[in-house]
């Protein structure tokens, strides 16, 4: 039998834990069976060291782990280029990871795609560019919780014009070489692509598993959380302008709904985020990180899965509720729209339109509508086949593409 072709994973940092790094945890297992890998990060997690030690997967890593400089002055001058450069040519065994490999899949975010300035034209490299660097090219990052400008937005798209045009270069140096490859994790994203860096990008689904999110409830799943007062709905994304935070809990106002949120946020952040819910009469319980078990059984418990999220690239969480089985009610943008089918397997709402928001709600509590868009959402994982099988296949197909 011929040897696996090698693969190194790589993604700059692991700490935020949020649906890109969970769906890089769920996928590794499916890959394995398809290629040799290696992973390399800059920034690891507890929850990425006991899975490559259970597979017995090299783990490459720095001696001190990276940060992404934070301070006004670092951002202006991008130097989170050079500083993640730097930690990734101090990472013991990187360069023979990548002579060694057969396809490089690089999943973007913080410290990821300064790694090309180490690999060979000759080594073939897939980026999976789960977003186009927001913070750039979008308004959202640059506001409060509250949705007011953090500063001057027309001074701050001058100050990051340099970081800007470092972006766009990049992205289209990599496109430029003969073996690499680019993808989007949705139709969205796809087109933002298309849009800011005038490439045409692959598409790449992300997946959802049924052990994580079982339709039915495992033995010991949570079901009473008494730190909520029911009926409530759950709000999923750490607390932000961009992931709608702030506009949820208005929504709410006058619903007679709770809110769950999963994802944590600034302590600065869930002070005003507490203080608006009170002025809305919202209860909103702030959940700390909660186990795989325990957040399946918050979300079955709850009325609906919801957000208003600003143009969100994928969005894991309508597929996670439908796997689960619990509705799916959210805005109508970005990414939502390629899982969601408006009154088949959820609801993609206009952001303003709070009565429909209201109504869609309390459908939402209808068992019979409940049972049909389970049923259809479920469908729906089935047709795009997002299993973690089917993403590793992706993958080995690019792999034989290039």
């Amino acid at each position: 039998m011929d040897a696996k072709p090698q693969l190194l994973i790589v993604k700059g940092s692991f700490s935020a834990m949020g649906g890109a790094e969970r769906d890089i945890l769920r996928n590794i297992p499916s890959i394995a069976k398809l290629f040799s890998i290696k992973v390399a990060t800059l920034d690891s997690v507890t929850e990425l060291e006991l899975l490559c030690q259970e597979l017995k997967i090299p783990l490459i890593t720095p001696r001190k782990s990276w940060k992404i400089p934070r301070d006004p002055l670092s951002i202006i001058l991008d130097n989170s280029m050079e500083s993640s450069l730097k930690s990734w040519k101090e990472s013991n065994g990187i360069n023979n990871a990548i002579l060694e490999a057969d396809l490089i899949h690089i999943i973007s975010g913080d410290g990821s795609a300064s790694l090309i300035n180490l690999v060979p034209e000759s080594i073939p490299i897939h980026l999976h560019l789960l977003e186009p660097h927001r913070g750039l090219h979008e308004d959202v990052l640059h506001k409060k919780i509250n949705g007011k400008s953090k500063s001057n937005l027309r001074l701050t798209k001058s100050l990051l014009s340099r970081a800007r045009k470092r972006d766009i270069i990049k992205i289209r140096e990599l496109s430029a070489r003969s073996n690499a490859v680019i993808s989007g994790n949705s139709k969205y994203t796809v087109s933002r692509i298309k849009e800011i860096y005038d490439i045409d990008a692959g598409l790449l689904w992300p997946s959802v598993s049924s052990e994580e999110f079982p339709s039915e409830p495992n033995e010991g799943e949570k079901r009473n959380f008494t730190e909520i007062t029911s009926p409530y709905v759950v709000n999923i994304g750490r607390a932000s302008w961009v992931k709608g935070t702030w506009e949820t809990i208005s929504m709410l106002k006058n619903t007679g709904l709770s809110m769950a949120h999963i994802g944590g946020g600034s302590i600065d952040d869930i002070n005003e985020l507490s203080k608006h819910a009170k002025s809305c009469n919202v209860e909103v319980w702030f959940a700390p990180r909660l186990s795989e078990s325990d957040l399946s059984g918050l979300l079955r418990g709850s009325r609906a899965s919801i957000s208003m999220a600003h143009g969100e690239p994928f969005g894991l969480t309508p597929i996670e509720a439908f796997s689960i089985g619990t509705p799916a009610i959210f805005v109508n943008e970005g990414g939502f729209r390629d899982t969601i089918i408006d009154n088949d397997n959820g609801r993609l709402i206009p952001r303003s339109s709070l009565k429909d928001w209201s109504d869609a709600l309390q459908k939402a509590n209808d068992e019979d509508i409940r049972i049909k868009w389970s049923e259809s959402g479920k469908k729906r994982i089935q047709q795009l086949d997002l299993s973690c099988e089917k993403h590793a296949e992706r993958i080995y197909q690019i792999y034989k593409n290039i």
